[in-house]
């Protein structure tokens, strides 16, 4: 392991073994009963440690700390496969360590370990709502598109400058304010996977392990696009204005 890329790497494995700890932790300690004041406190729970380490590691690393992120990242040209492979399997020992942890940490006061898991007979006004697979799986992919376009627009592209964690926090935070009840909104692969594995239930794996990459390549795939077209109107822009100037 090159001097590089072992600092990267480790900034990878802290900040998603701090976010699985305190987010899935919130979760745990919060429970699923807890309504919407609940489901509140998990959203800033997750969104202000994303945050708080995007500000601490976004030099060294990136702050990705969801394979997803990284996915997208690499699905738009912004990494090379070997350091996007490196920091998949940072994240995910990560989030196992720190679910790990927590179960250590809290025995059998919280069973769940703010496992994920797919809406049944929630209670929708005077209805109630069932989420399916199918249905679990757009909005996992759509919550992760949300947030790699947001990472790719702002930490990659330099928009946002020094503000670019505060947008993905504050993205991450309206994610889950939308698709807590309905998923877990976990959207990150490493997020789902720890707390699974530290209580041995898989339940809707397949789910959260994939949807997350799929709207991560779409969210890069739109992005190259319309980086693409952008770079070629101010090409026609400038053209235009070149063939202009002899004849005036």
């Amino acid at each position: 392991m090159s001097n590089r890329i072992a600092p990267k790497l480790l900034a990878e494995f802290i900040g998603t073994f701090s976010f699985v700890f305190i987010g899935a932790g919130t979760a745990a300690v919060v429970g699923g009963g807890a309504g919407l004041s609940g489901i509140t406190a998990v959203a800033f729970a997750h969104g202000l440690t994303i945050m708080a380490f995007a500000f601490a590691y976004g030099t060294v690393s990136g702050g990705h700390m969801n394979p997803a992120v990284t996915v997208g990242v690499l699905a738009a040209g912004a990494m090379r496969v070997g350091e996007a492979i490196g920091y998949i399997v940072s994240q995910l020992i990560g989030g196992i360590a720190g679910a790990l942890l927590l179960r250590a940490v809290l025995g059998g006061a919280a069973t769940g370990l703010g496992m994920p898991s797919l809406a049944h007979n929630l209670a929708v006004g005077a209805t109630s709502l069932t989420i399916t697979p199918e249905a679990g799986f757009m909005i996992e992919a759509l919550l992760a598109f949300f947030l790699v376009t947001v990472v790719l627009s702002t930490a990659v592209a330099g928009r946002a400058g020094s503000l670019a964690p505060l947008a993905i926090g504050m993205t991450l935070t309206l994610n889950i304010l939308m698709g807590g009840a309905l998923t877990g909104a976990p959207f990150n692969p490493a997020r789902a996977l720890g707390p699974m594995v530290a209580t041995g239930n898989f339940n809707d794996a397949w789910l959260y392990l994939t949807a997350p990459i799929v709207g991560a390549i779409v969210a890069a795939l739109l992005h190259t696009g319309l980086a693409r077209l952008a770079e070629e109107g101010m090409a026609s822009a400038g053209s235009g204005s070149a063939a202009r100037t002899p004849a005036e």
